[in-house]
């Protein structure tokens, strides 16, 4: 087993704005394996981007609208937003402290006490992992019912679709996502500006545009748009609003984002966790302004809505204001920026797997822990997570509730990874030092509230959508993640094999020569070895 490296004993050192990124990082006990193509305004693009706000309030109207109607959207997404906000300071902290792709289960290994943080540090990488490859797969079934939504429209909504046509497009969605995210890092940083324009642009069209266009008789009074309280599902009026909150909580679940690109962000150290809080500051006004004009050019006949033969109730509330052909053109405007968000969720997704590969903690890690000669990107854990959501897909031919459950387990698989590390940095004796974003005295109490919110989400996220259900329509995100979790633990102890033998948590792979870490890390030449080495002893002066 590889020797840890002597810089590897102290994680959290706090960085000096006048350092480099690149000596940072070696700090953190990595040399630089990327390209720093990410600006500062890039990072918040891609932040910002991939929250989706718009194409992620019309995926999840169907949520909303049943459980509590108006109410839910404009009042459900405005509780949320303090909630979110406190969630992404307390991961901002951390993410300046040790800003690293593998972002969430180093902070854990980092902070907890020596006797748990290799277990917990396993963990914590396998719930992450879950739930970047499910938060794909969620955005991507939501494109390709987008996708079908457009054929309706134009076909006058005599179009139907069913799971087997939808997986088809979702492979094929994929597909392409998985040959664009294996591009270059300078494509993928100036592809951001694009995203966050089309992105805003798209809000502000809505906000603008839908109730110039909106015919009377759908329009909304206020106390219909602003107090209208509609229960469709059949569970507790109470119950039911804090269900519509999965809405707000999954369009704005990706705080750790920009953390997974910490690797080729320039001024790292700052640029993510401002990335992490101006995109939920931007989000949630934007959210809340899209969410007010669609209750109030809504209609009133809800049901309606839910029951559309386009299968979105966005999709409805558009073509009953704007008519089929600037339904059309919006249509596929939203379709592209759900395709964007996407986009970004594989990329972020394949720098954490490629990060839990470089400590070994995935199979295969041998052969996903390379990158490309030609792009400089991990290509090889492009293609691992592509495979993998592929077959997560197949939860389209089970049942309609199945292929569903994903979207609520990138929620709850992403409350694992998060509380863990936010937990452990007070929970245990550690050395945490704060980087250049610090929350002083605020720290605490803003991590108390995070962790406490999230733990009583996790439990509400796990009942069905209906009080009376069946076997065919129950909510299997217990099942699929809790399934996921238990091969997770049950590969730490296994015998003989197991992680627990030999899986220690971060290794370092600055000069393998120095360190003793005789892993495959590609060709490595005189110069960069010579180039490690000369880093690393500056580290070690330190």
């Amino acid at each position: 087993m590889a020797t840890r490296a002597p810089a590897m004993s102290k994680l959290l050192l706090q960085p000096n704005t006048e350092e480099s990124d690149e000596a940072i990082l070696a700090k953190l006990g990595y040399k630089q394996e990327f390209r720093r193509e990410f600006t500062p305004l890039e990072v918040s693009g891609l932040a910002f981007s991939f929250t989706g706000v718009l194409p992620g309030i019309a995926a999840m109207l169907f949520n909303a609208i049943p459980n509590g109607g108006p109410v839910a959207m404009v009042w459900g997404w405005a509780l949320a937003c303090p909630f979110v906000m406190c969630v992404g300071l307390a991961m901002a902290e951390l993410a300046s402290a040790a800003p690293t792709s593998g972002g969430l289960y180093y902070w854990t290994y980092s902070l907890a006490s020596p006797r748990c943080r290799n277990f917990l540090s396993w963990m914590v990488g396998y719930a992450n992992t879950i739930e970047n490859i499910a938060g794909v797969a969620s955005g991507n079934w939501a494109c390709a019912i987008q996708i079908t939504a457009v054929i309706s429209i134009a076909t006058d909504q005599a179009y139907t679709t069913n799971n087997k046509q939808l997986y088809g497009i979702y492979a094929a969605l994929i597909l392409s996502h998985a040959v664009l995210v294996s591009l270059g890092t300078k494509v993928l940083a100036r592809l951001q500006r694009l995203y966050a324009t089309v992105n805003l642009c798209l809000c502000f069209i809505v906000i603008i545009a839908l109730p110039i266009a909106t015919p009377h008789e759908y329009r909304n009074s206020a106390s219909f748009a602003l107090g209208e309280f509609t229960n469709l599902n059949g569970w507790p009026s109470g119950f039911a609003f804090i269900l519509s909150l999965l809405s707000p909580l999954s369009i704005m679940a990706g705080y750790d984002a920009s953390v997974h690109i910490s690797e080729e962000a320039s001024n790292a150290a700052s640029a993510i966790p401002w990335a992490i809080t101006s995109s939920i500051a931007v989000s949630a006004v934007l959210g809340l302004g899209i969410n007010i004009t669609i209750a109030f050019c809504m209609g009133t006949d809800l049901g309606g809505l839910l029951n559309s033969p386009m299968g979105q109730p966005m999709a409805q509330i558009l073509y009953n204001s704007f008519g089929k052909t600037t339904t059309l053109a919006l249509w596929c405007l939203i379709i592209s920026s759900m395709y964007m968000v996407v986009s970004n969720a594989l990329l972020v997704g394949s720098r954490q797997t490629f990060a839990f590969a470089r400590d070994g903690a995935l199979p295969l890690s041998r052969y996903l822990y390379r990158i490309n000669g030609y792009t400089k990107t991990p290509v090889n854990t492009v293609w691992f997570d592509a495979v993998f959501i592929l077959v997560i897909g197949l939860l389209a031919f089970v049942s309609t509730p199945a292929i569903n459950a994903i979207f609520t387990i990138g929620v709850t698989a992403s409350y694992v990874s998060f509380i863990t590390p936010i937990t452990t940095r007070f929970a245990f004796k550690n050395d945490f030092k704060p980087g250049p974003f610090h929350l002083g005295k605020l720290s605490f109490p803003i991590a108390v509230i995070a962790v406490s919110g999230m733990v009583v989400m996790i439990i509400v996220f796990f009942f069905p959508s209906t009080p009376q259900t069946t076997v065919q329509e129950m909510n299997y995100t217990v099942v699929v993640l809790g399934g996921y979790m238990f091969l997770a633990v049950s590969w730490y102890y296994f015998p003989v094999y197991g992680g627990v033998h030999w899986f220690k948590g971060p290794v370092s792979n600055l000069t393998p020569a120095i360190t003793g870490d005789h892993r495959d890390h590609g060709s490595v030449s005189e110069k960069e070895e010579q180039r490690d080495a000369d880093i690393y002893v500056s580290v070690l002066d330190v």
